[in-house]
């Protein structure tokens, strides 16, 4: 007889407030955050997408705008989350939301809490050359047949002779994980770290959730180069410098604002409202997003320039 397998959607639902990003987490039976999940219910539901949207609706009151599936997570140590299933699949979603308040339960997490290391905003991160290289090292030292090609990751992966890639954020992780420098990797193997694998800052997560969060970012920052997805994030109406600060707090880095501004102009991805902002700084005029680039342009993202 094969056992059940058990299924559920998850999201990660990204907000972009106070120029950080965050993402939605809900406080597991115990311990860790988790990302929200949910049940597909095969005679309500349609669609895949329709029952992501229905419960975080229904969890959350959240209204999501872009939506895409990211992947199917299904490795064998996941276990599973309901007695007698041999499995547990998880559907991940990414959504993109304006921040609300959580409901019960619930709350934001900023991302590079998570992932310290991928915020590049002020400078290449301490923690990178001061603790996660050295140890980085010492594991690839430690590798009796294959320690080049561990070498040859590490110096791919944090940009040691090409530069930063923004994009590899989920094959960083993994890299993290598989020598042993996350929390993660000894609740899964059941086994405490050894003296050259004390796991590094980041905030911990449930299961592989932190493995799906990566995947979401690096999947965002990647769609910036292609598609307008920013502005699922912004006010109806906002200004450039808002525009900019939001693109560089989703992809960690700092942007030159008179190149940025004229990629925008370039692209007519925004068109003037004749408004302008009543702040307290200097003022500076309203704009919104142009749907008619989608007809008239067939890639039109902000062009971020990760190198």
């Amino acid at each position: 007889m094969t056992a059940a397998i058990d299924v559920t959607l998850d999201a990660v639902i990204v907000a972009v407030t106070d120029d950080r990003p965050r993402i939605l987490t809900v406080a597991g039976p115990s311990g860790p955050p988790r990302i929200p999940s949910g049940p597909l219910d095969p005679e309500l539901d349609k669609t895949l997408e329709q029952a992501m949207r229905r419960w975080i609706d229904q969890l959350a009151g959240v209204g999501i705008g872009y939506a895409e599936q990211l992947y199917t997570f299904g490795d064998r140590k996941r276990g599973s989350r309901r007695d007698g299933a041999a499995r547990w699949l998880s559907v991940a979603y990414l959504a993109l939301v304006r921040e609300e308040v959580p409901p019960p339960g619930a709350s934001w997490v900023d991302v590079y809490d998570l992932f310290p290391w991928e915020d590049h905003r002020e400078g290449r991160p301490a923690l990178i050359d001061g603790t996660l290289l050295p140890a980085l090292e010492a594991w690839a030292g430690s590798a009796p047949s294959d320690a080049s090609v561990r070498s040859e990751r590490i110096a791919v992966m944090f940009g040691r002779e090409a530069g930063w890639d923004g994009i590899r954020v989920l094959e960083r992780y993994e890299l993290l994980y598989e020598a042993g420098l996350v929390t993660e990797a000894h609740v899964d193997a059941g086994t405490p770290p050894t003296s050259c694998q004390a796991p590094v800052a980041g905030t911990t997560m449930a299961s592989d959730d932190r493995r799906i969060a990566a995947t979401a970012l690096g999947r965002l920052r990647g769609k910036l180069t292609y598609r307008p997805v920013v502005f699922e994030l912004l006010p109806d109406r906002f200004t450039l410098s808002l525009l900019q600060r939001t693109v560089e707090a989703l992809s960690g880095m700092r942007l030159h604002t008179q190149n940025f501004r004229r990629l925008v102009e370039r692209n007519r991805l925004v068109e003037g409202t004749g408004v302008v902002a009543a702040t307290g700084g200097r003022p500076g005029e309203l704009f919104r997003f142009r749907p008619e680039v989608y007809r008239e342009r067939p890639r039109p993202g902000v062009g971020v320039p990760y190198r």
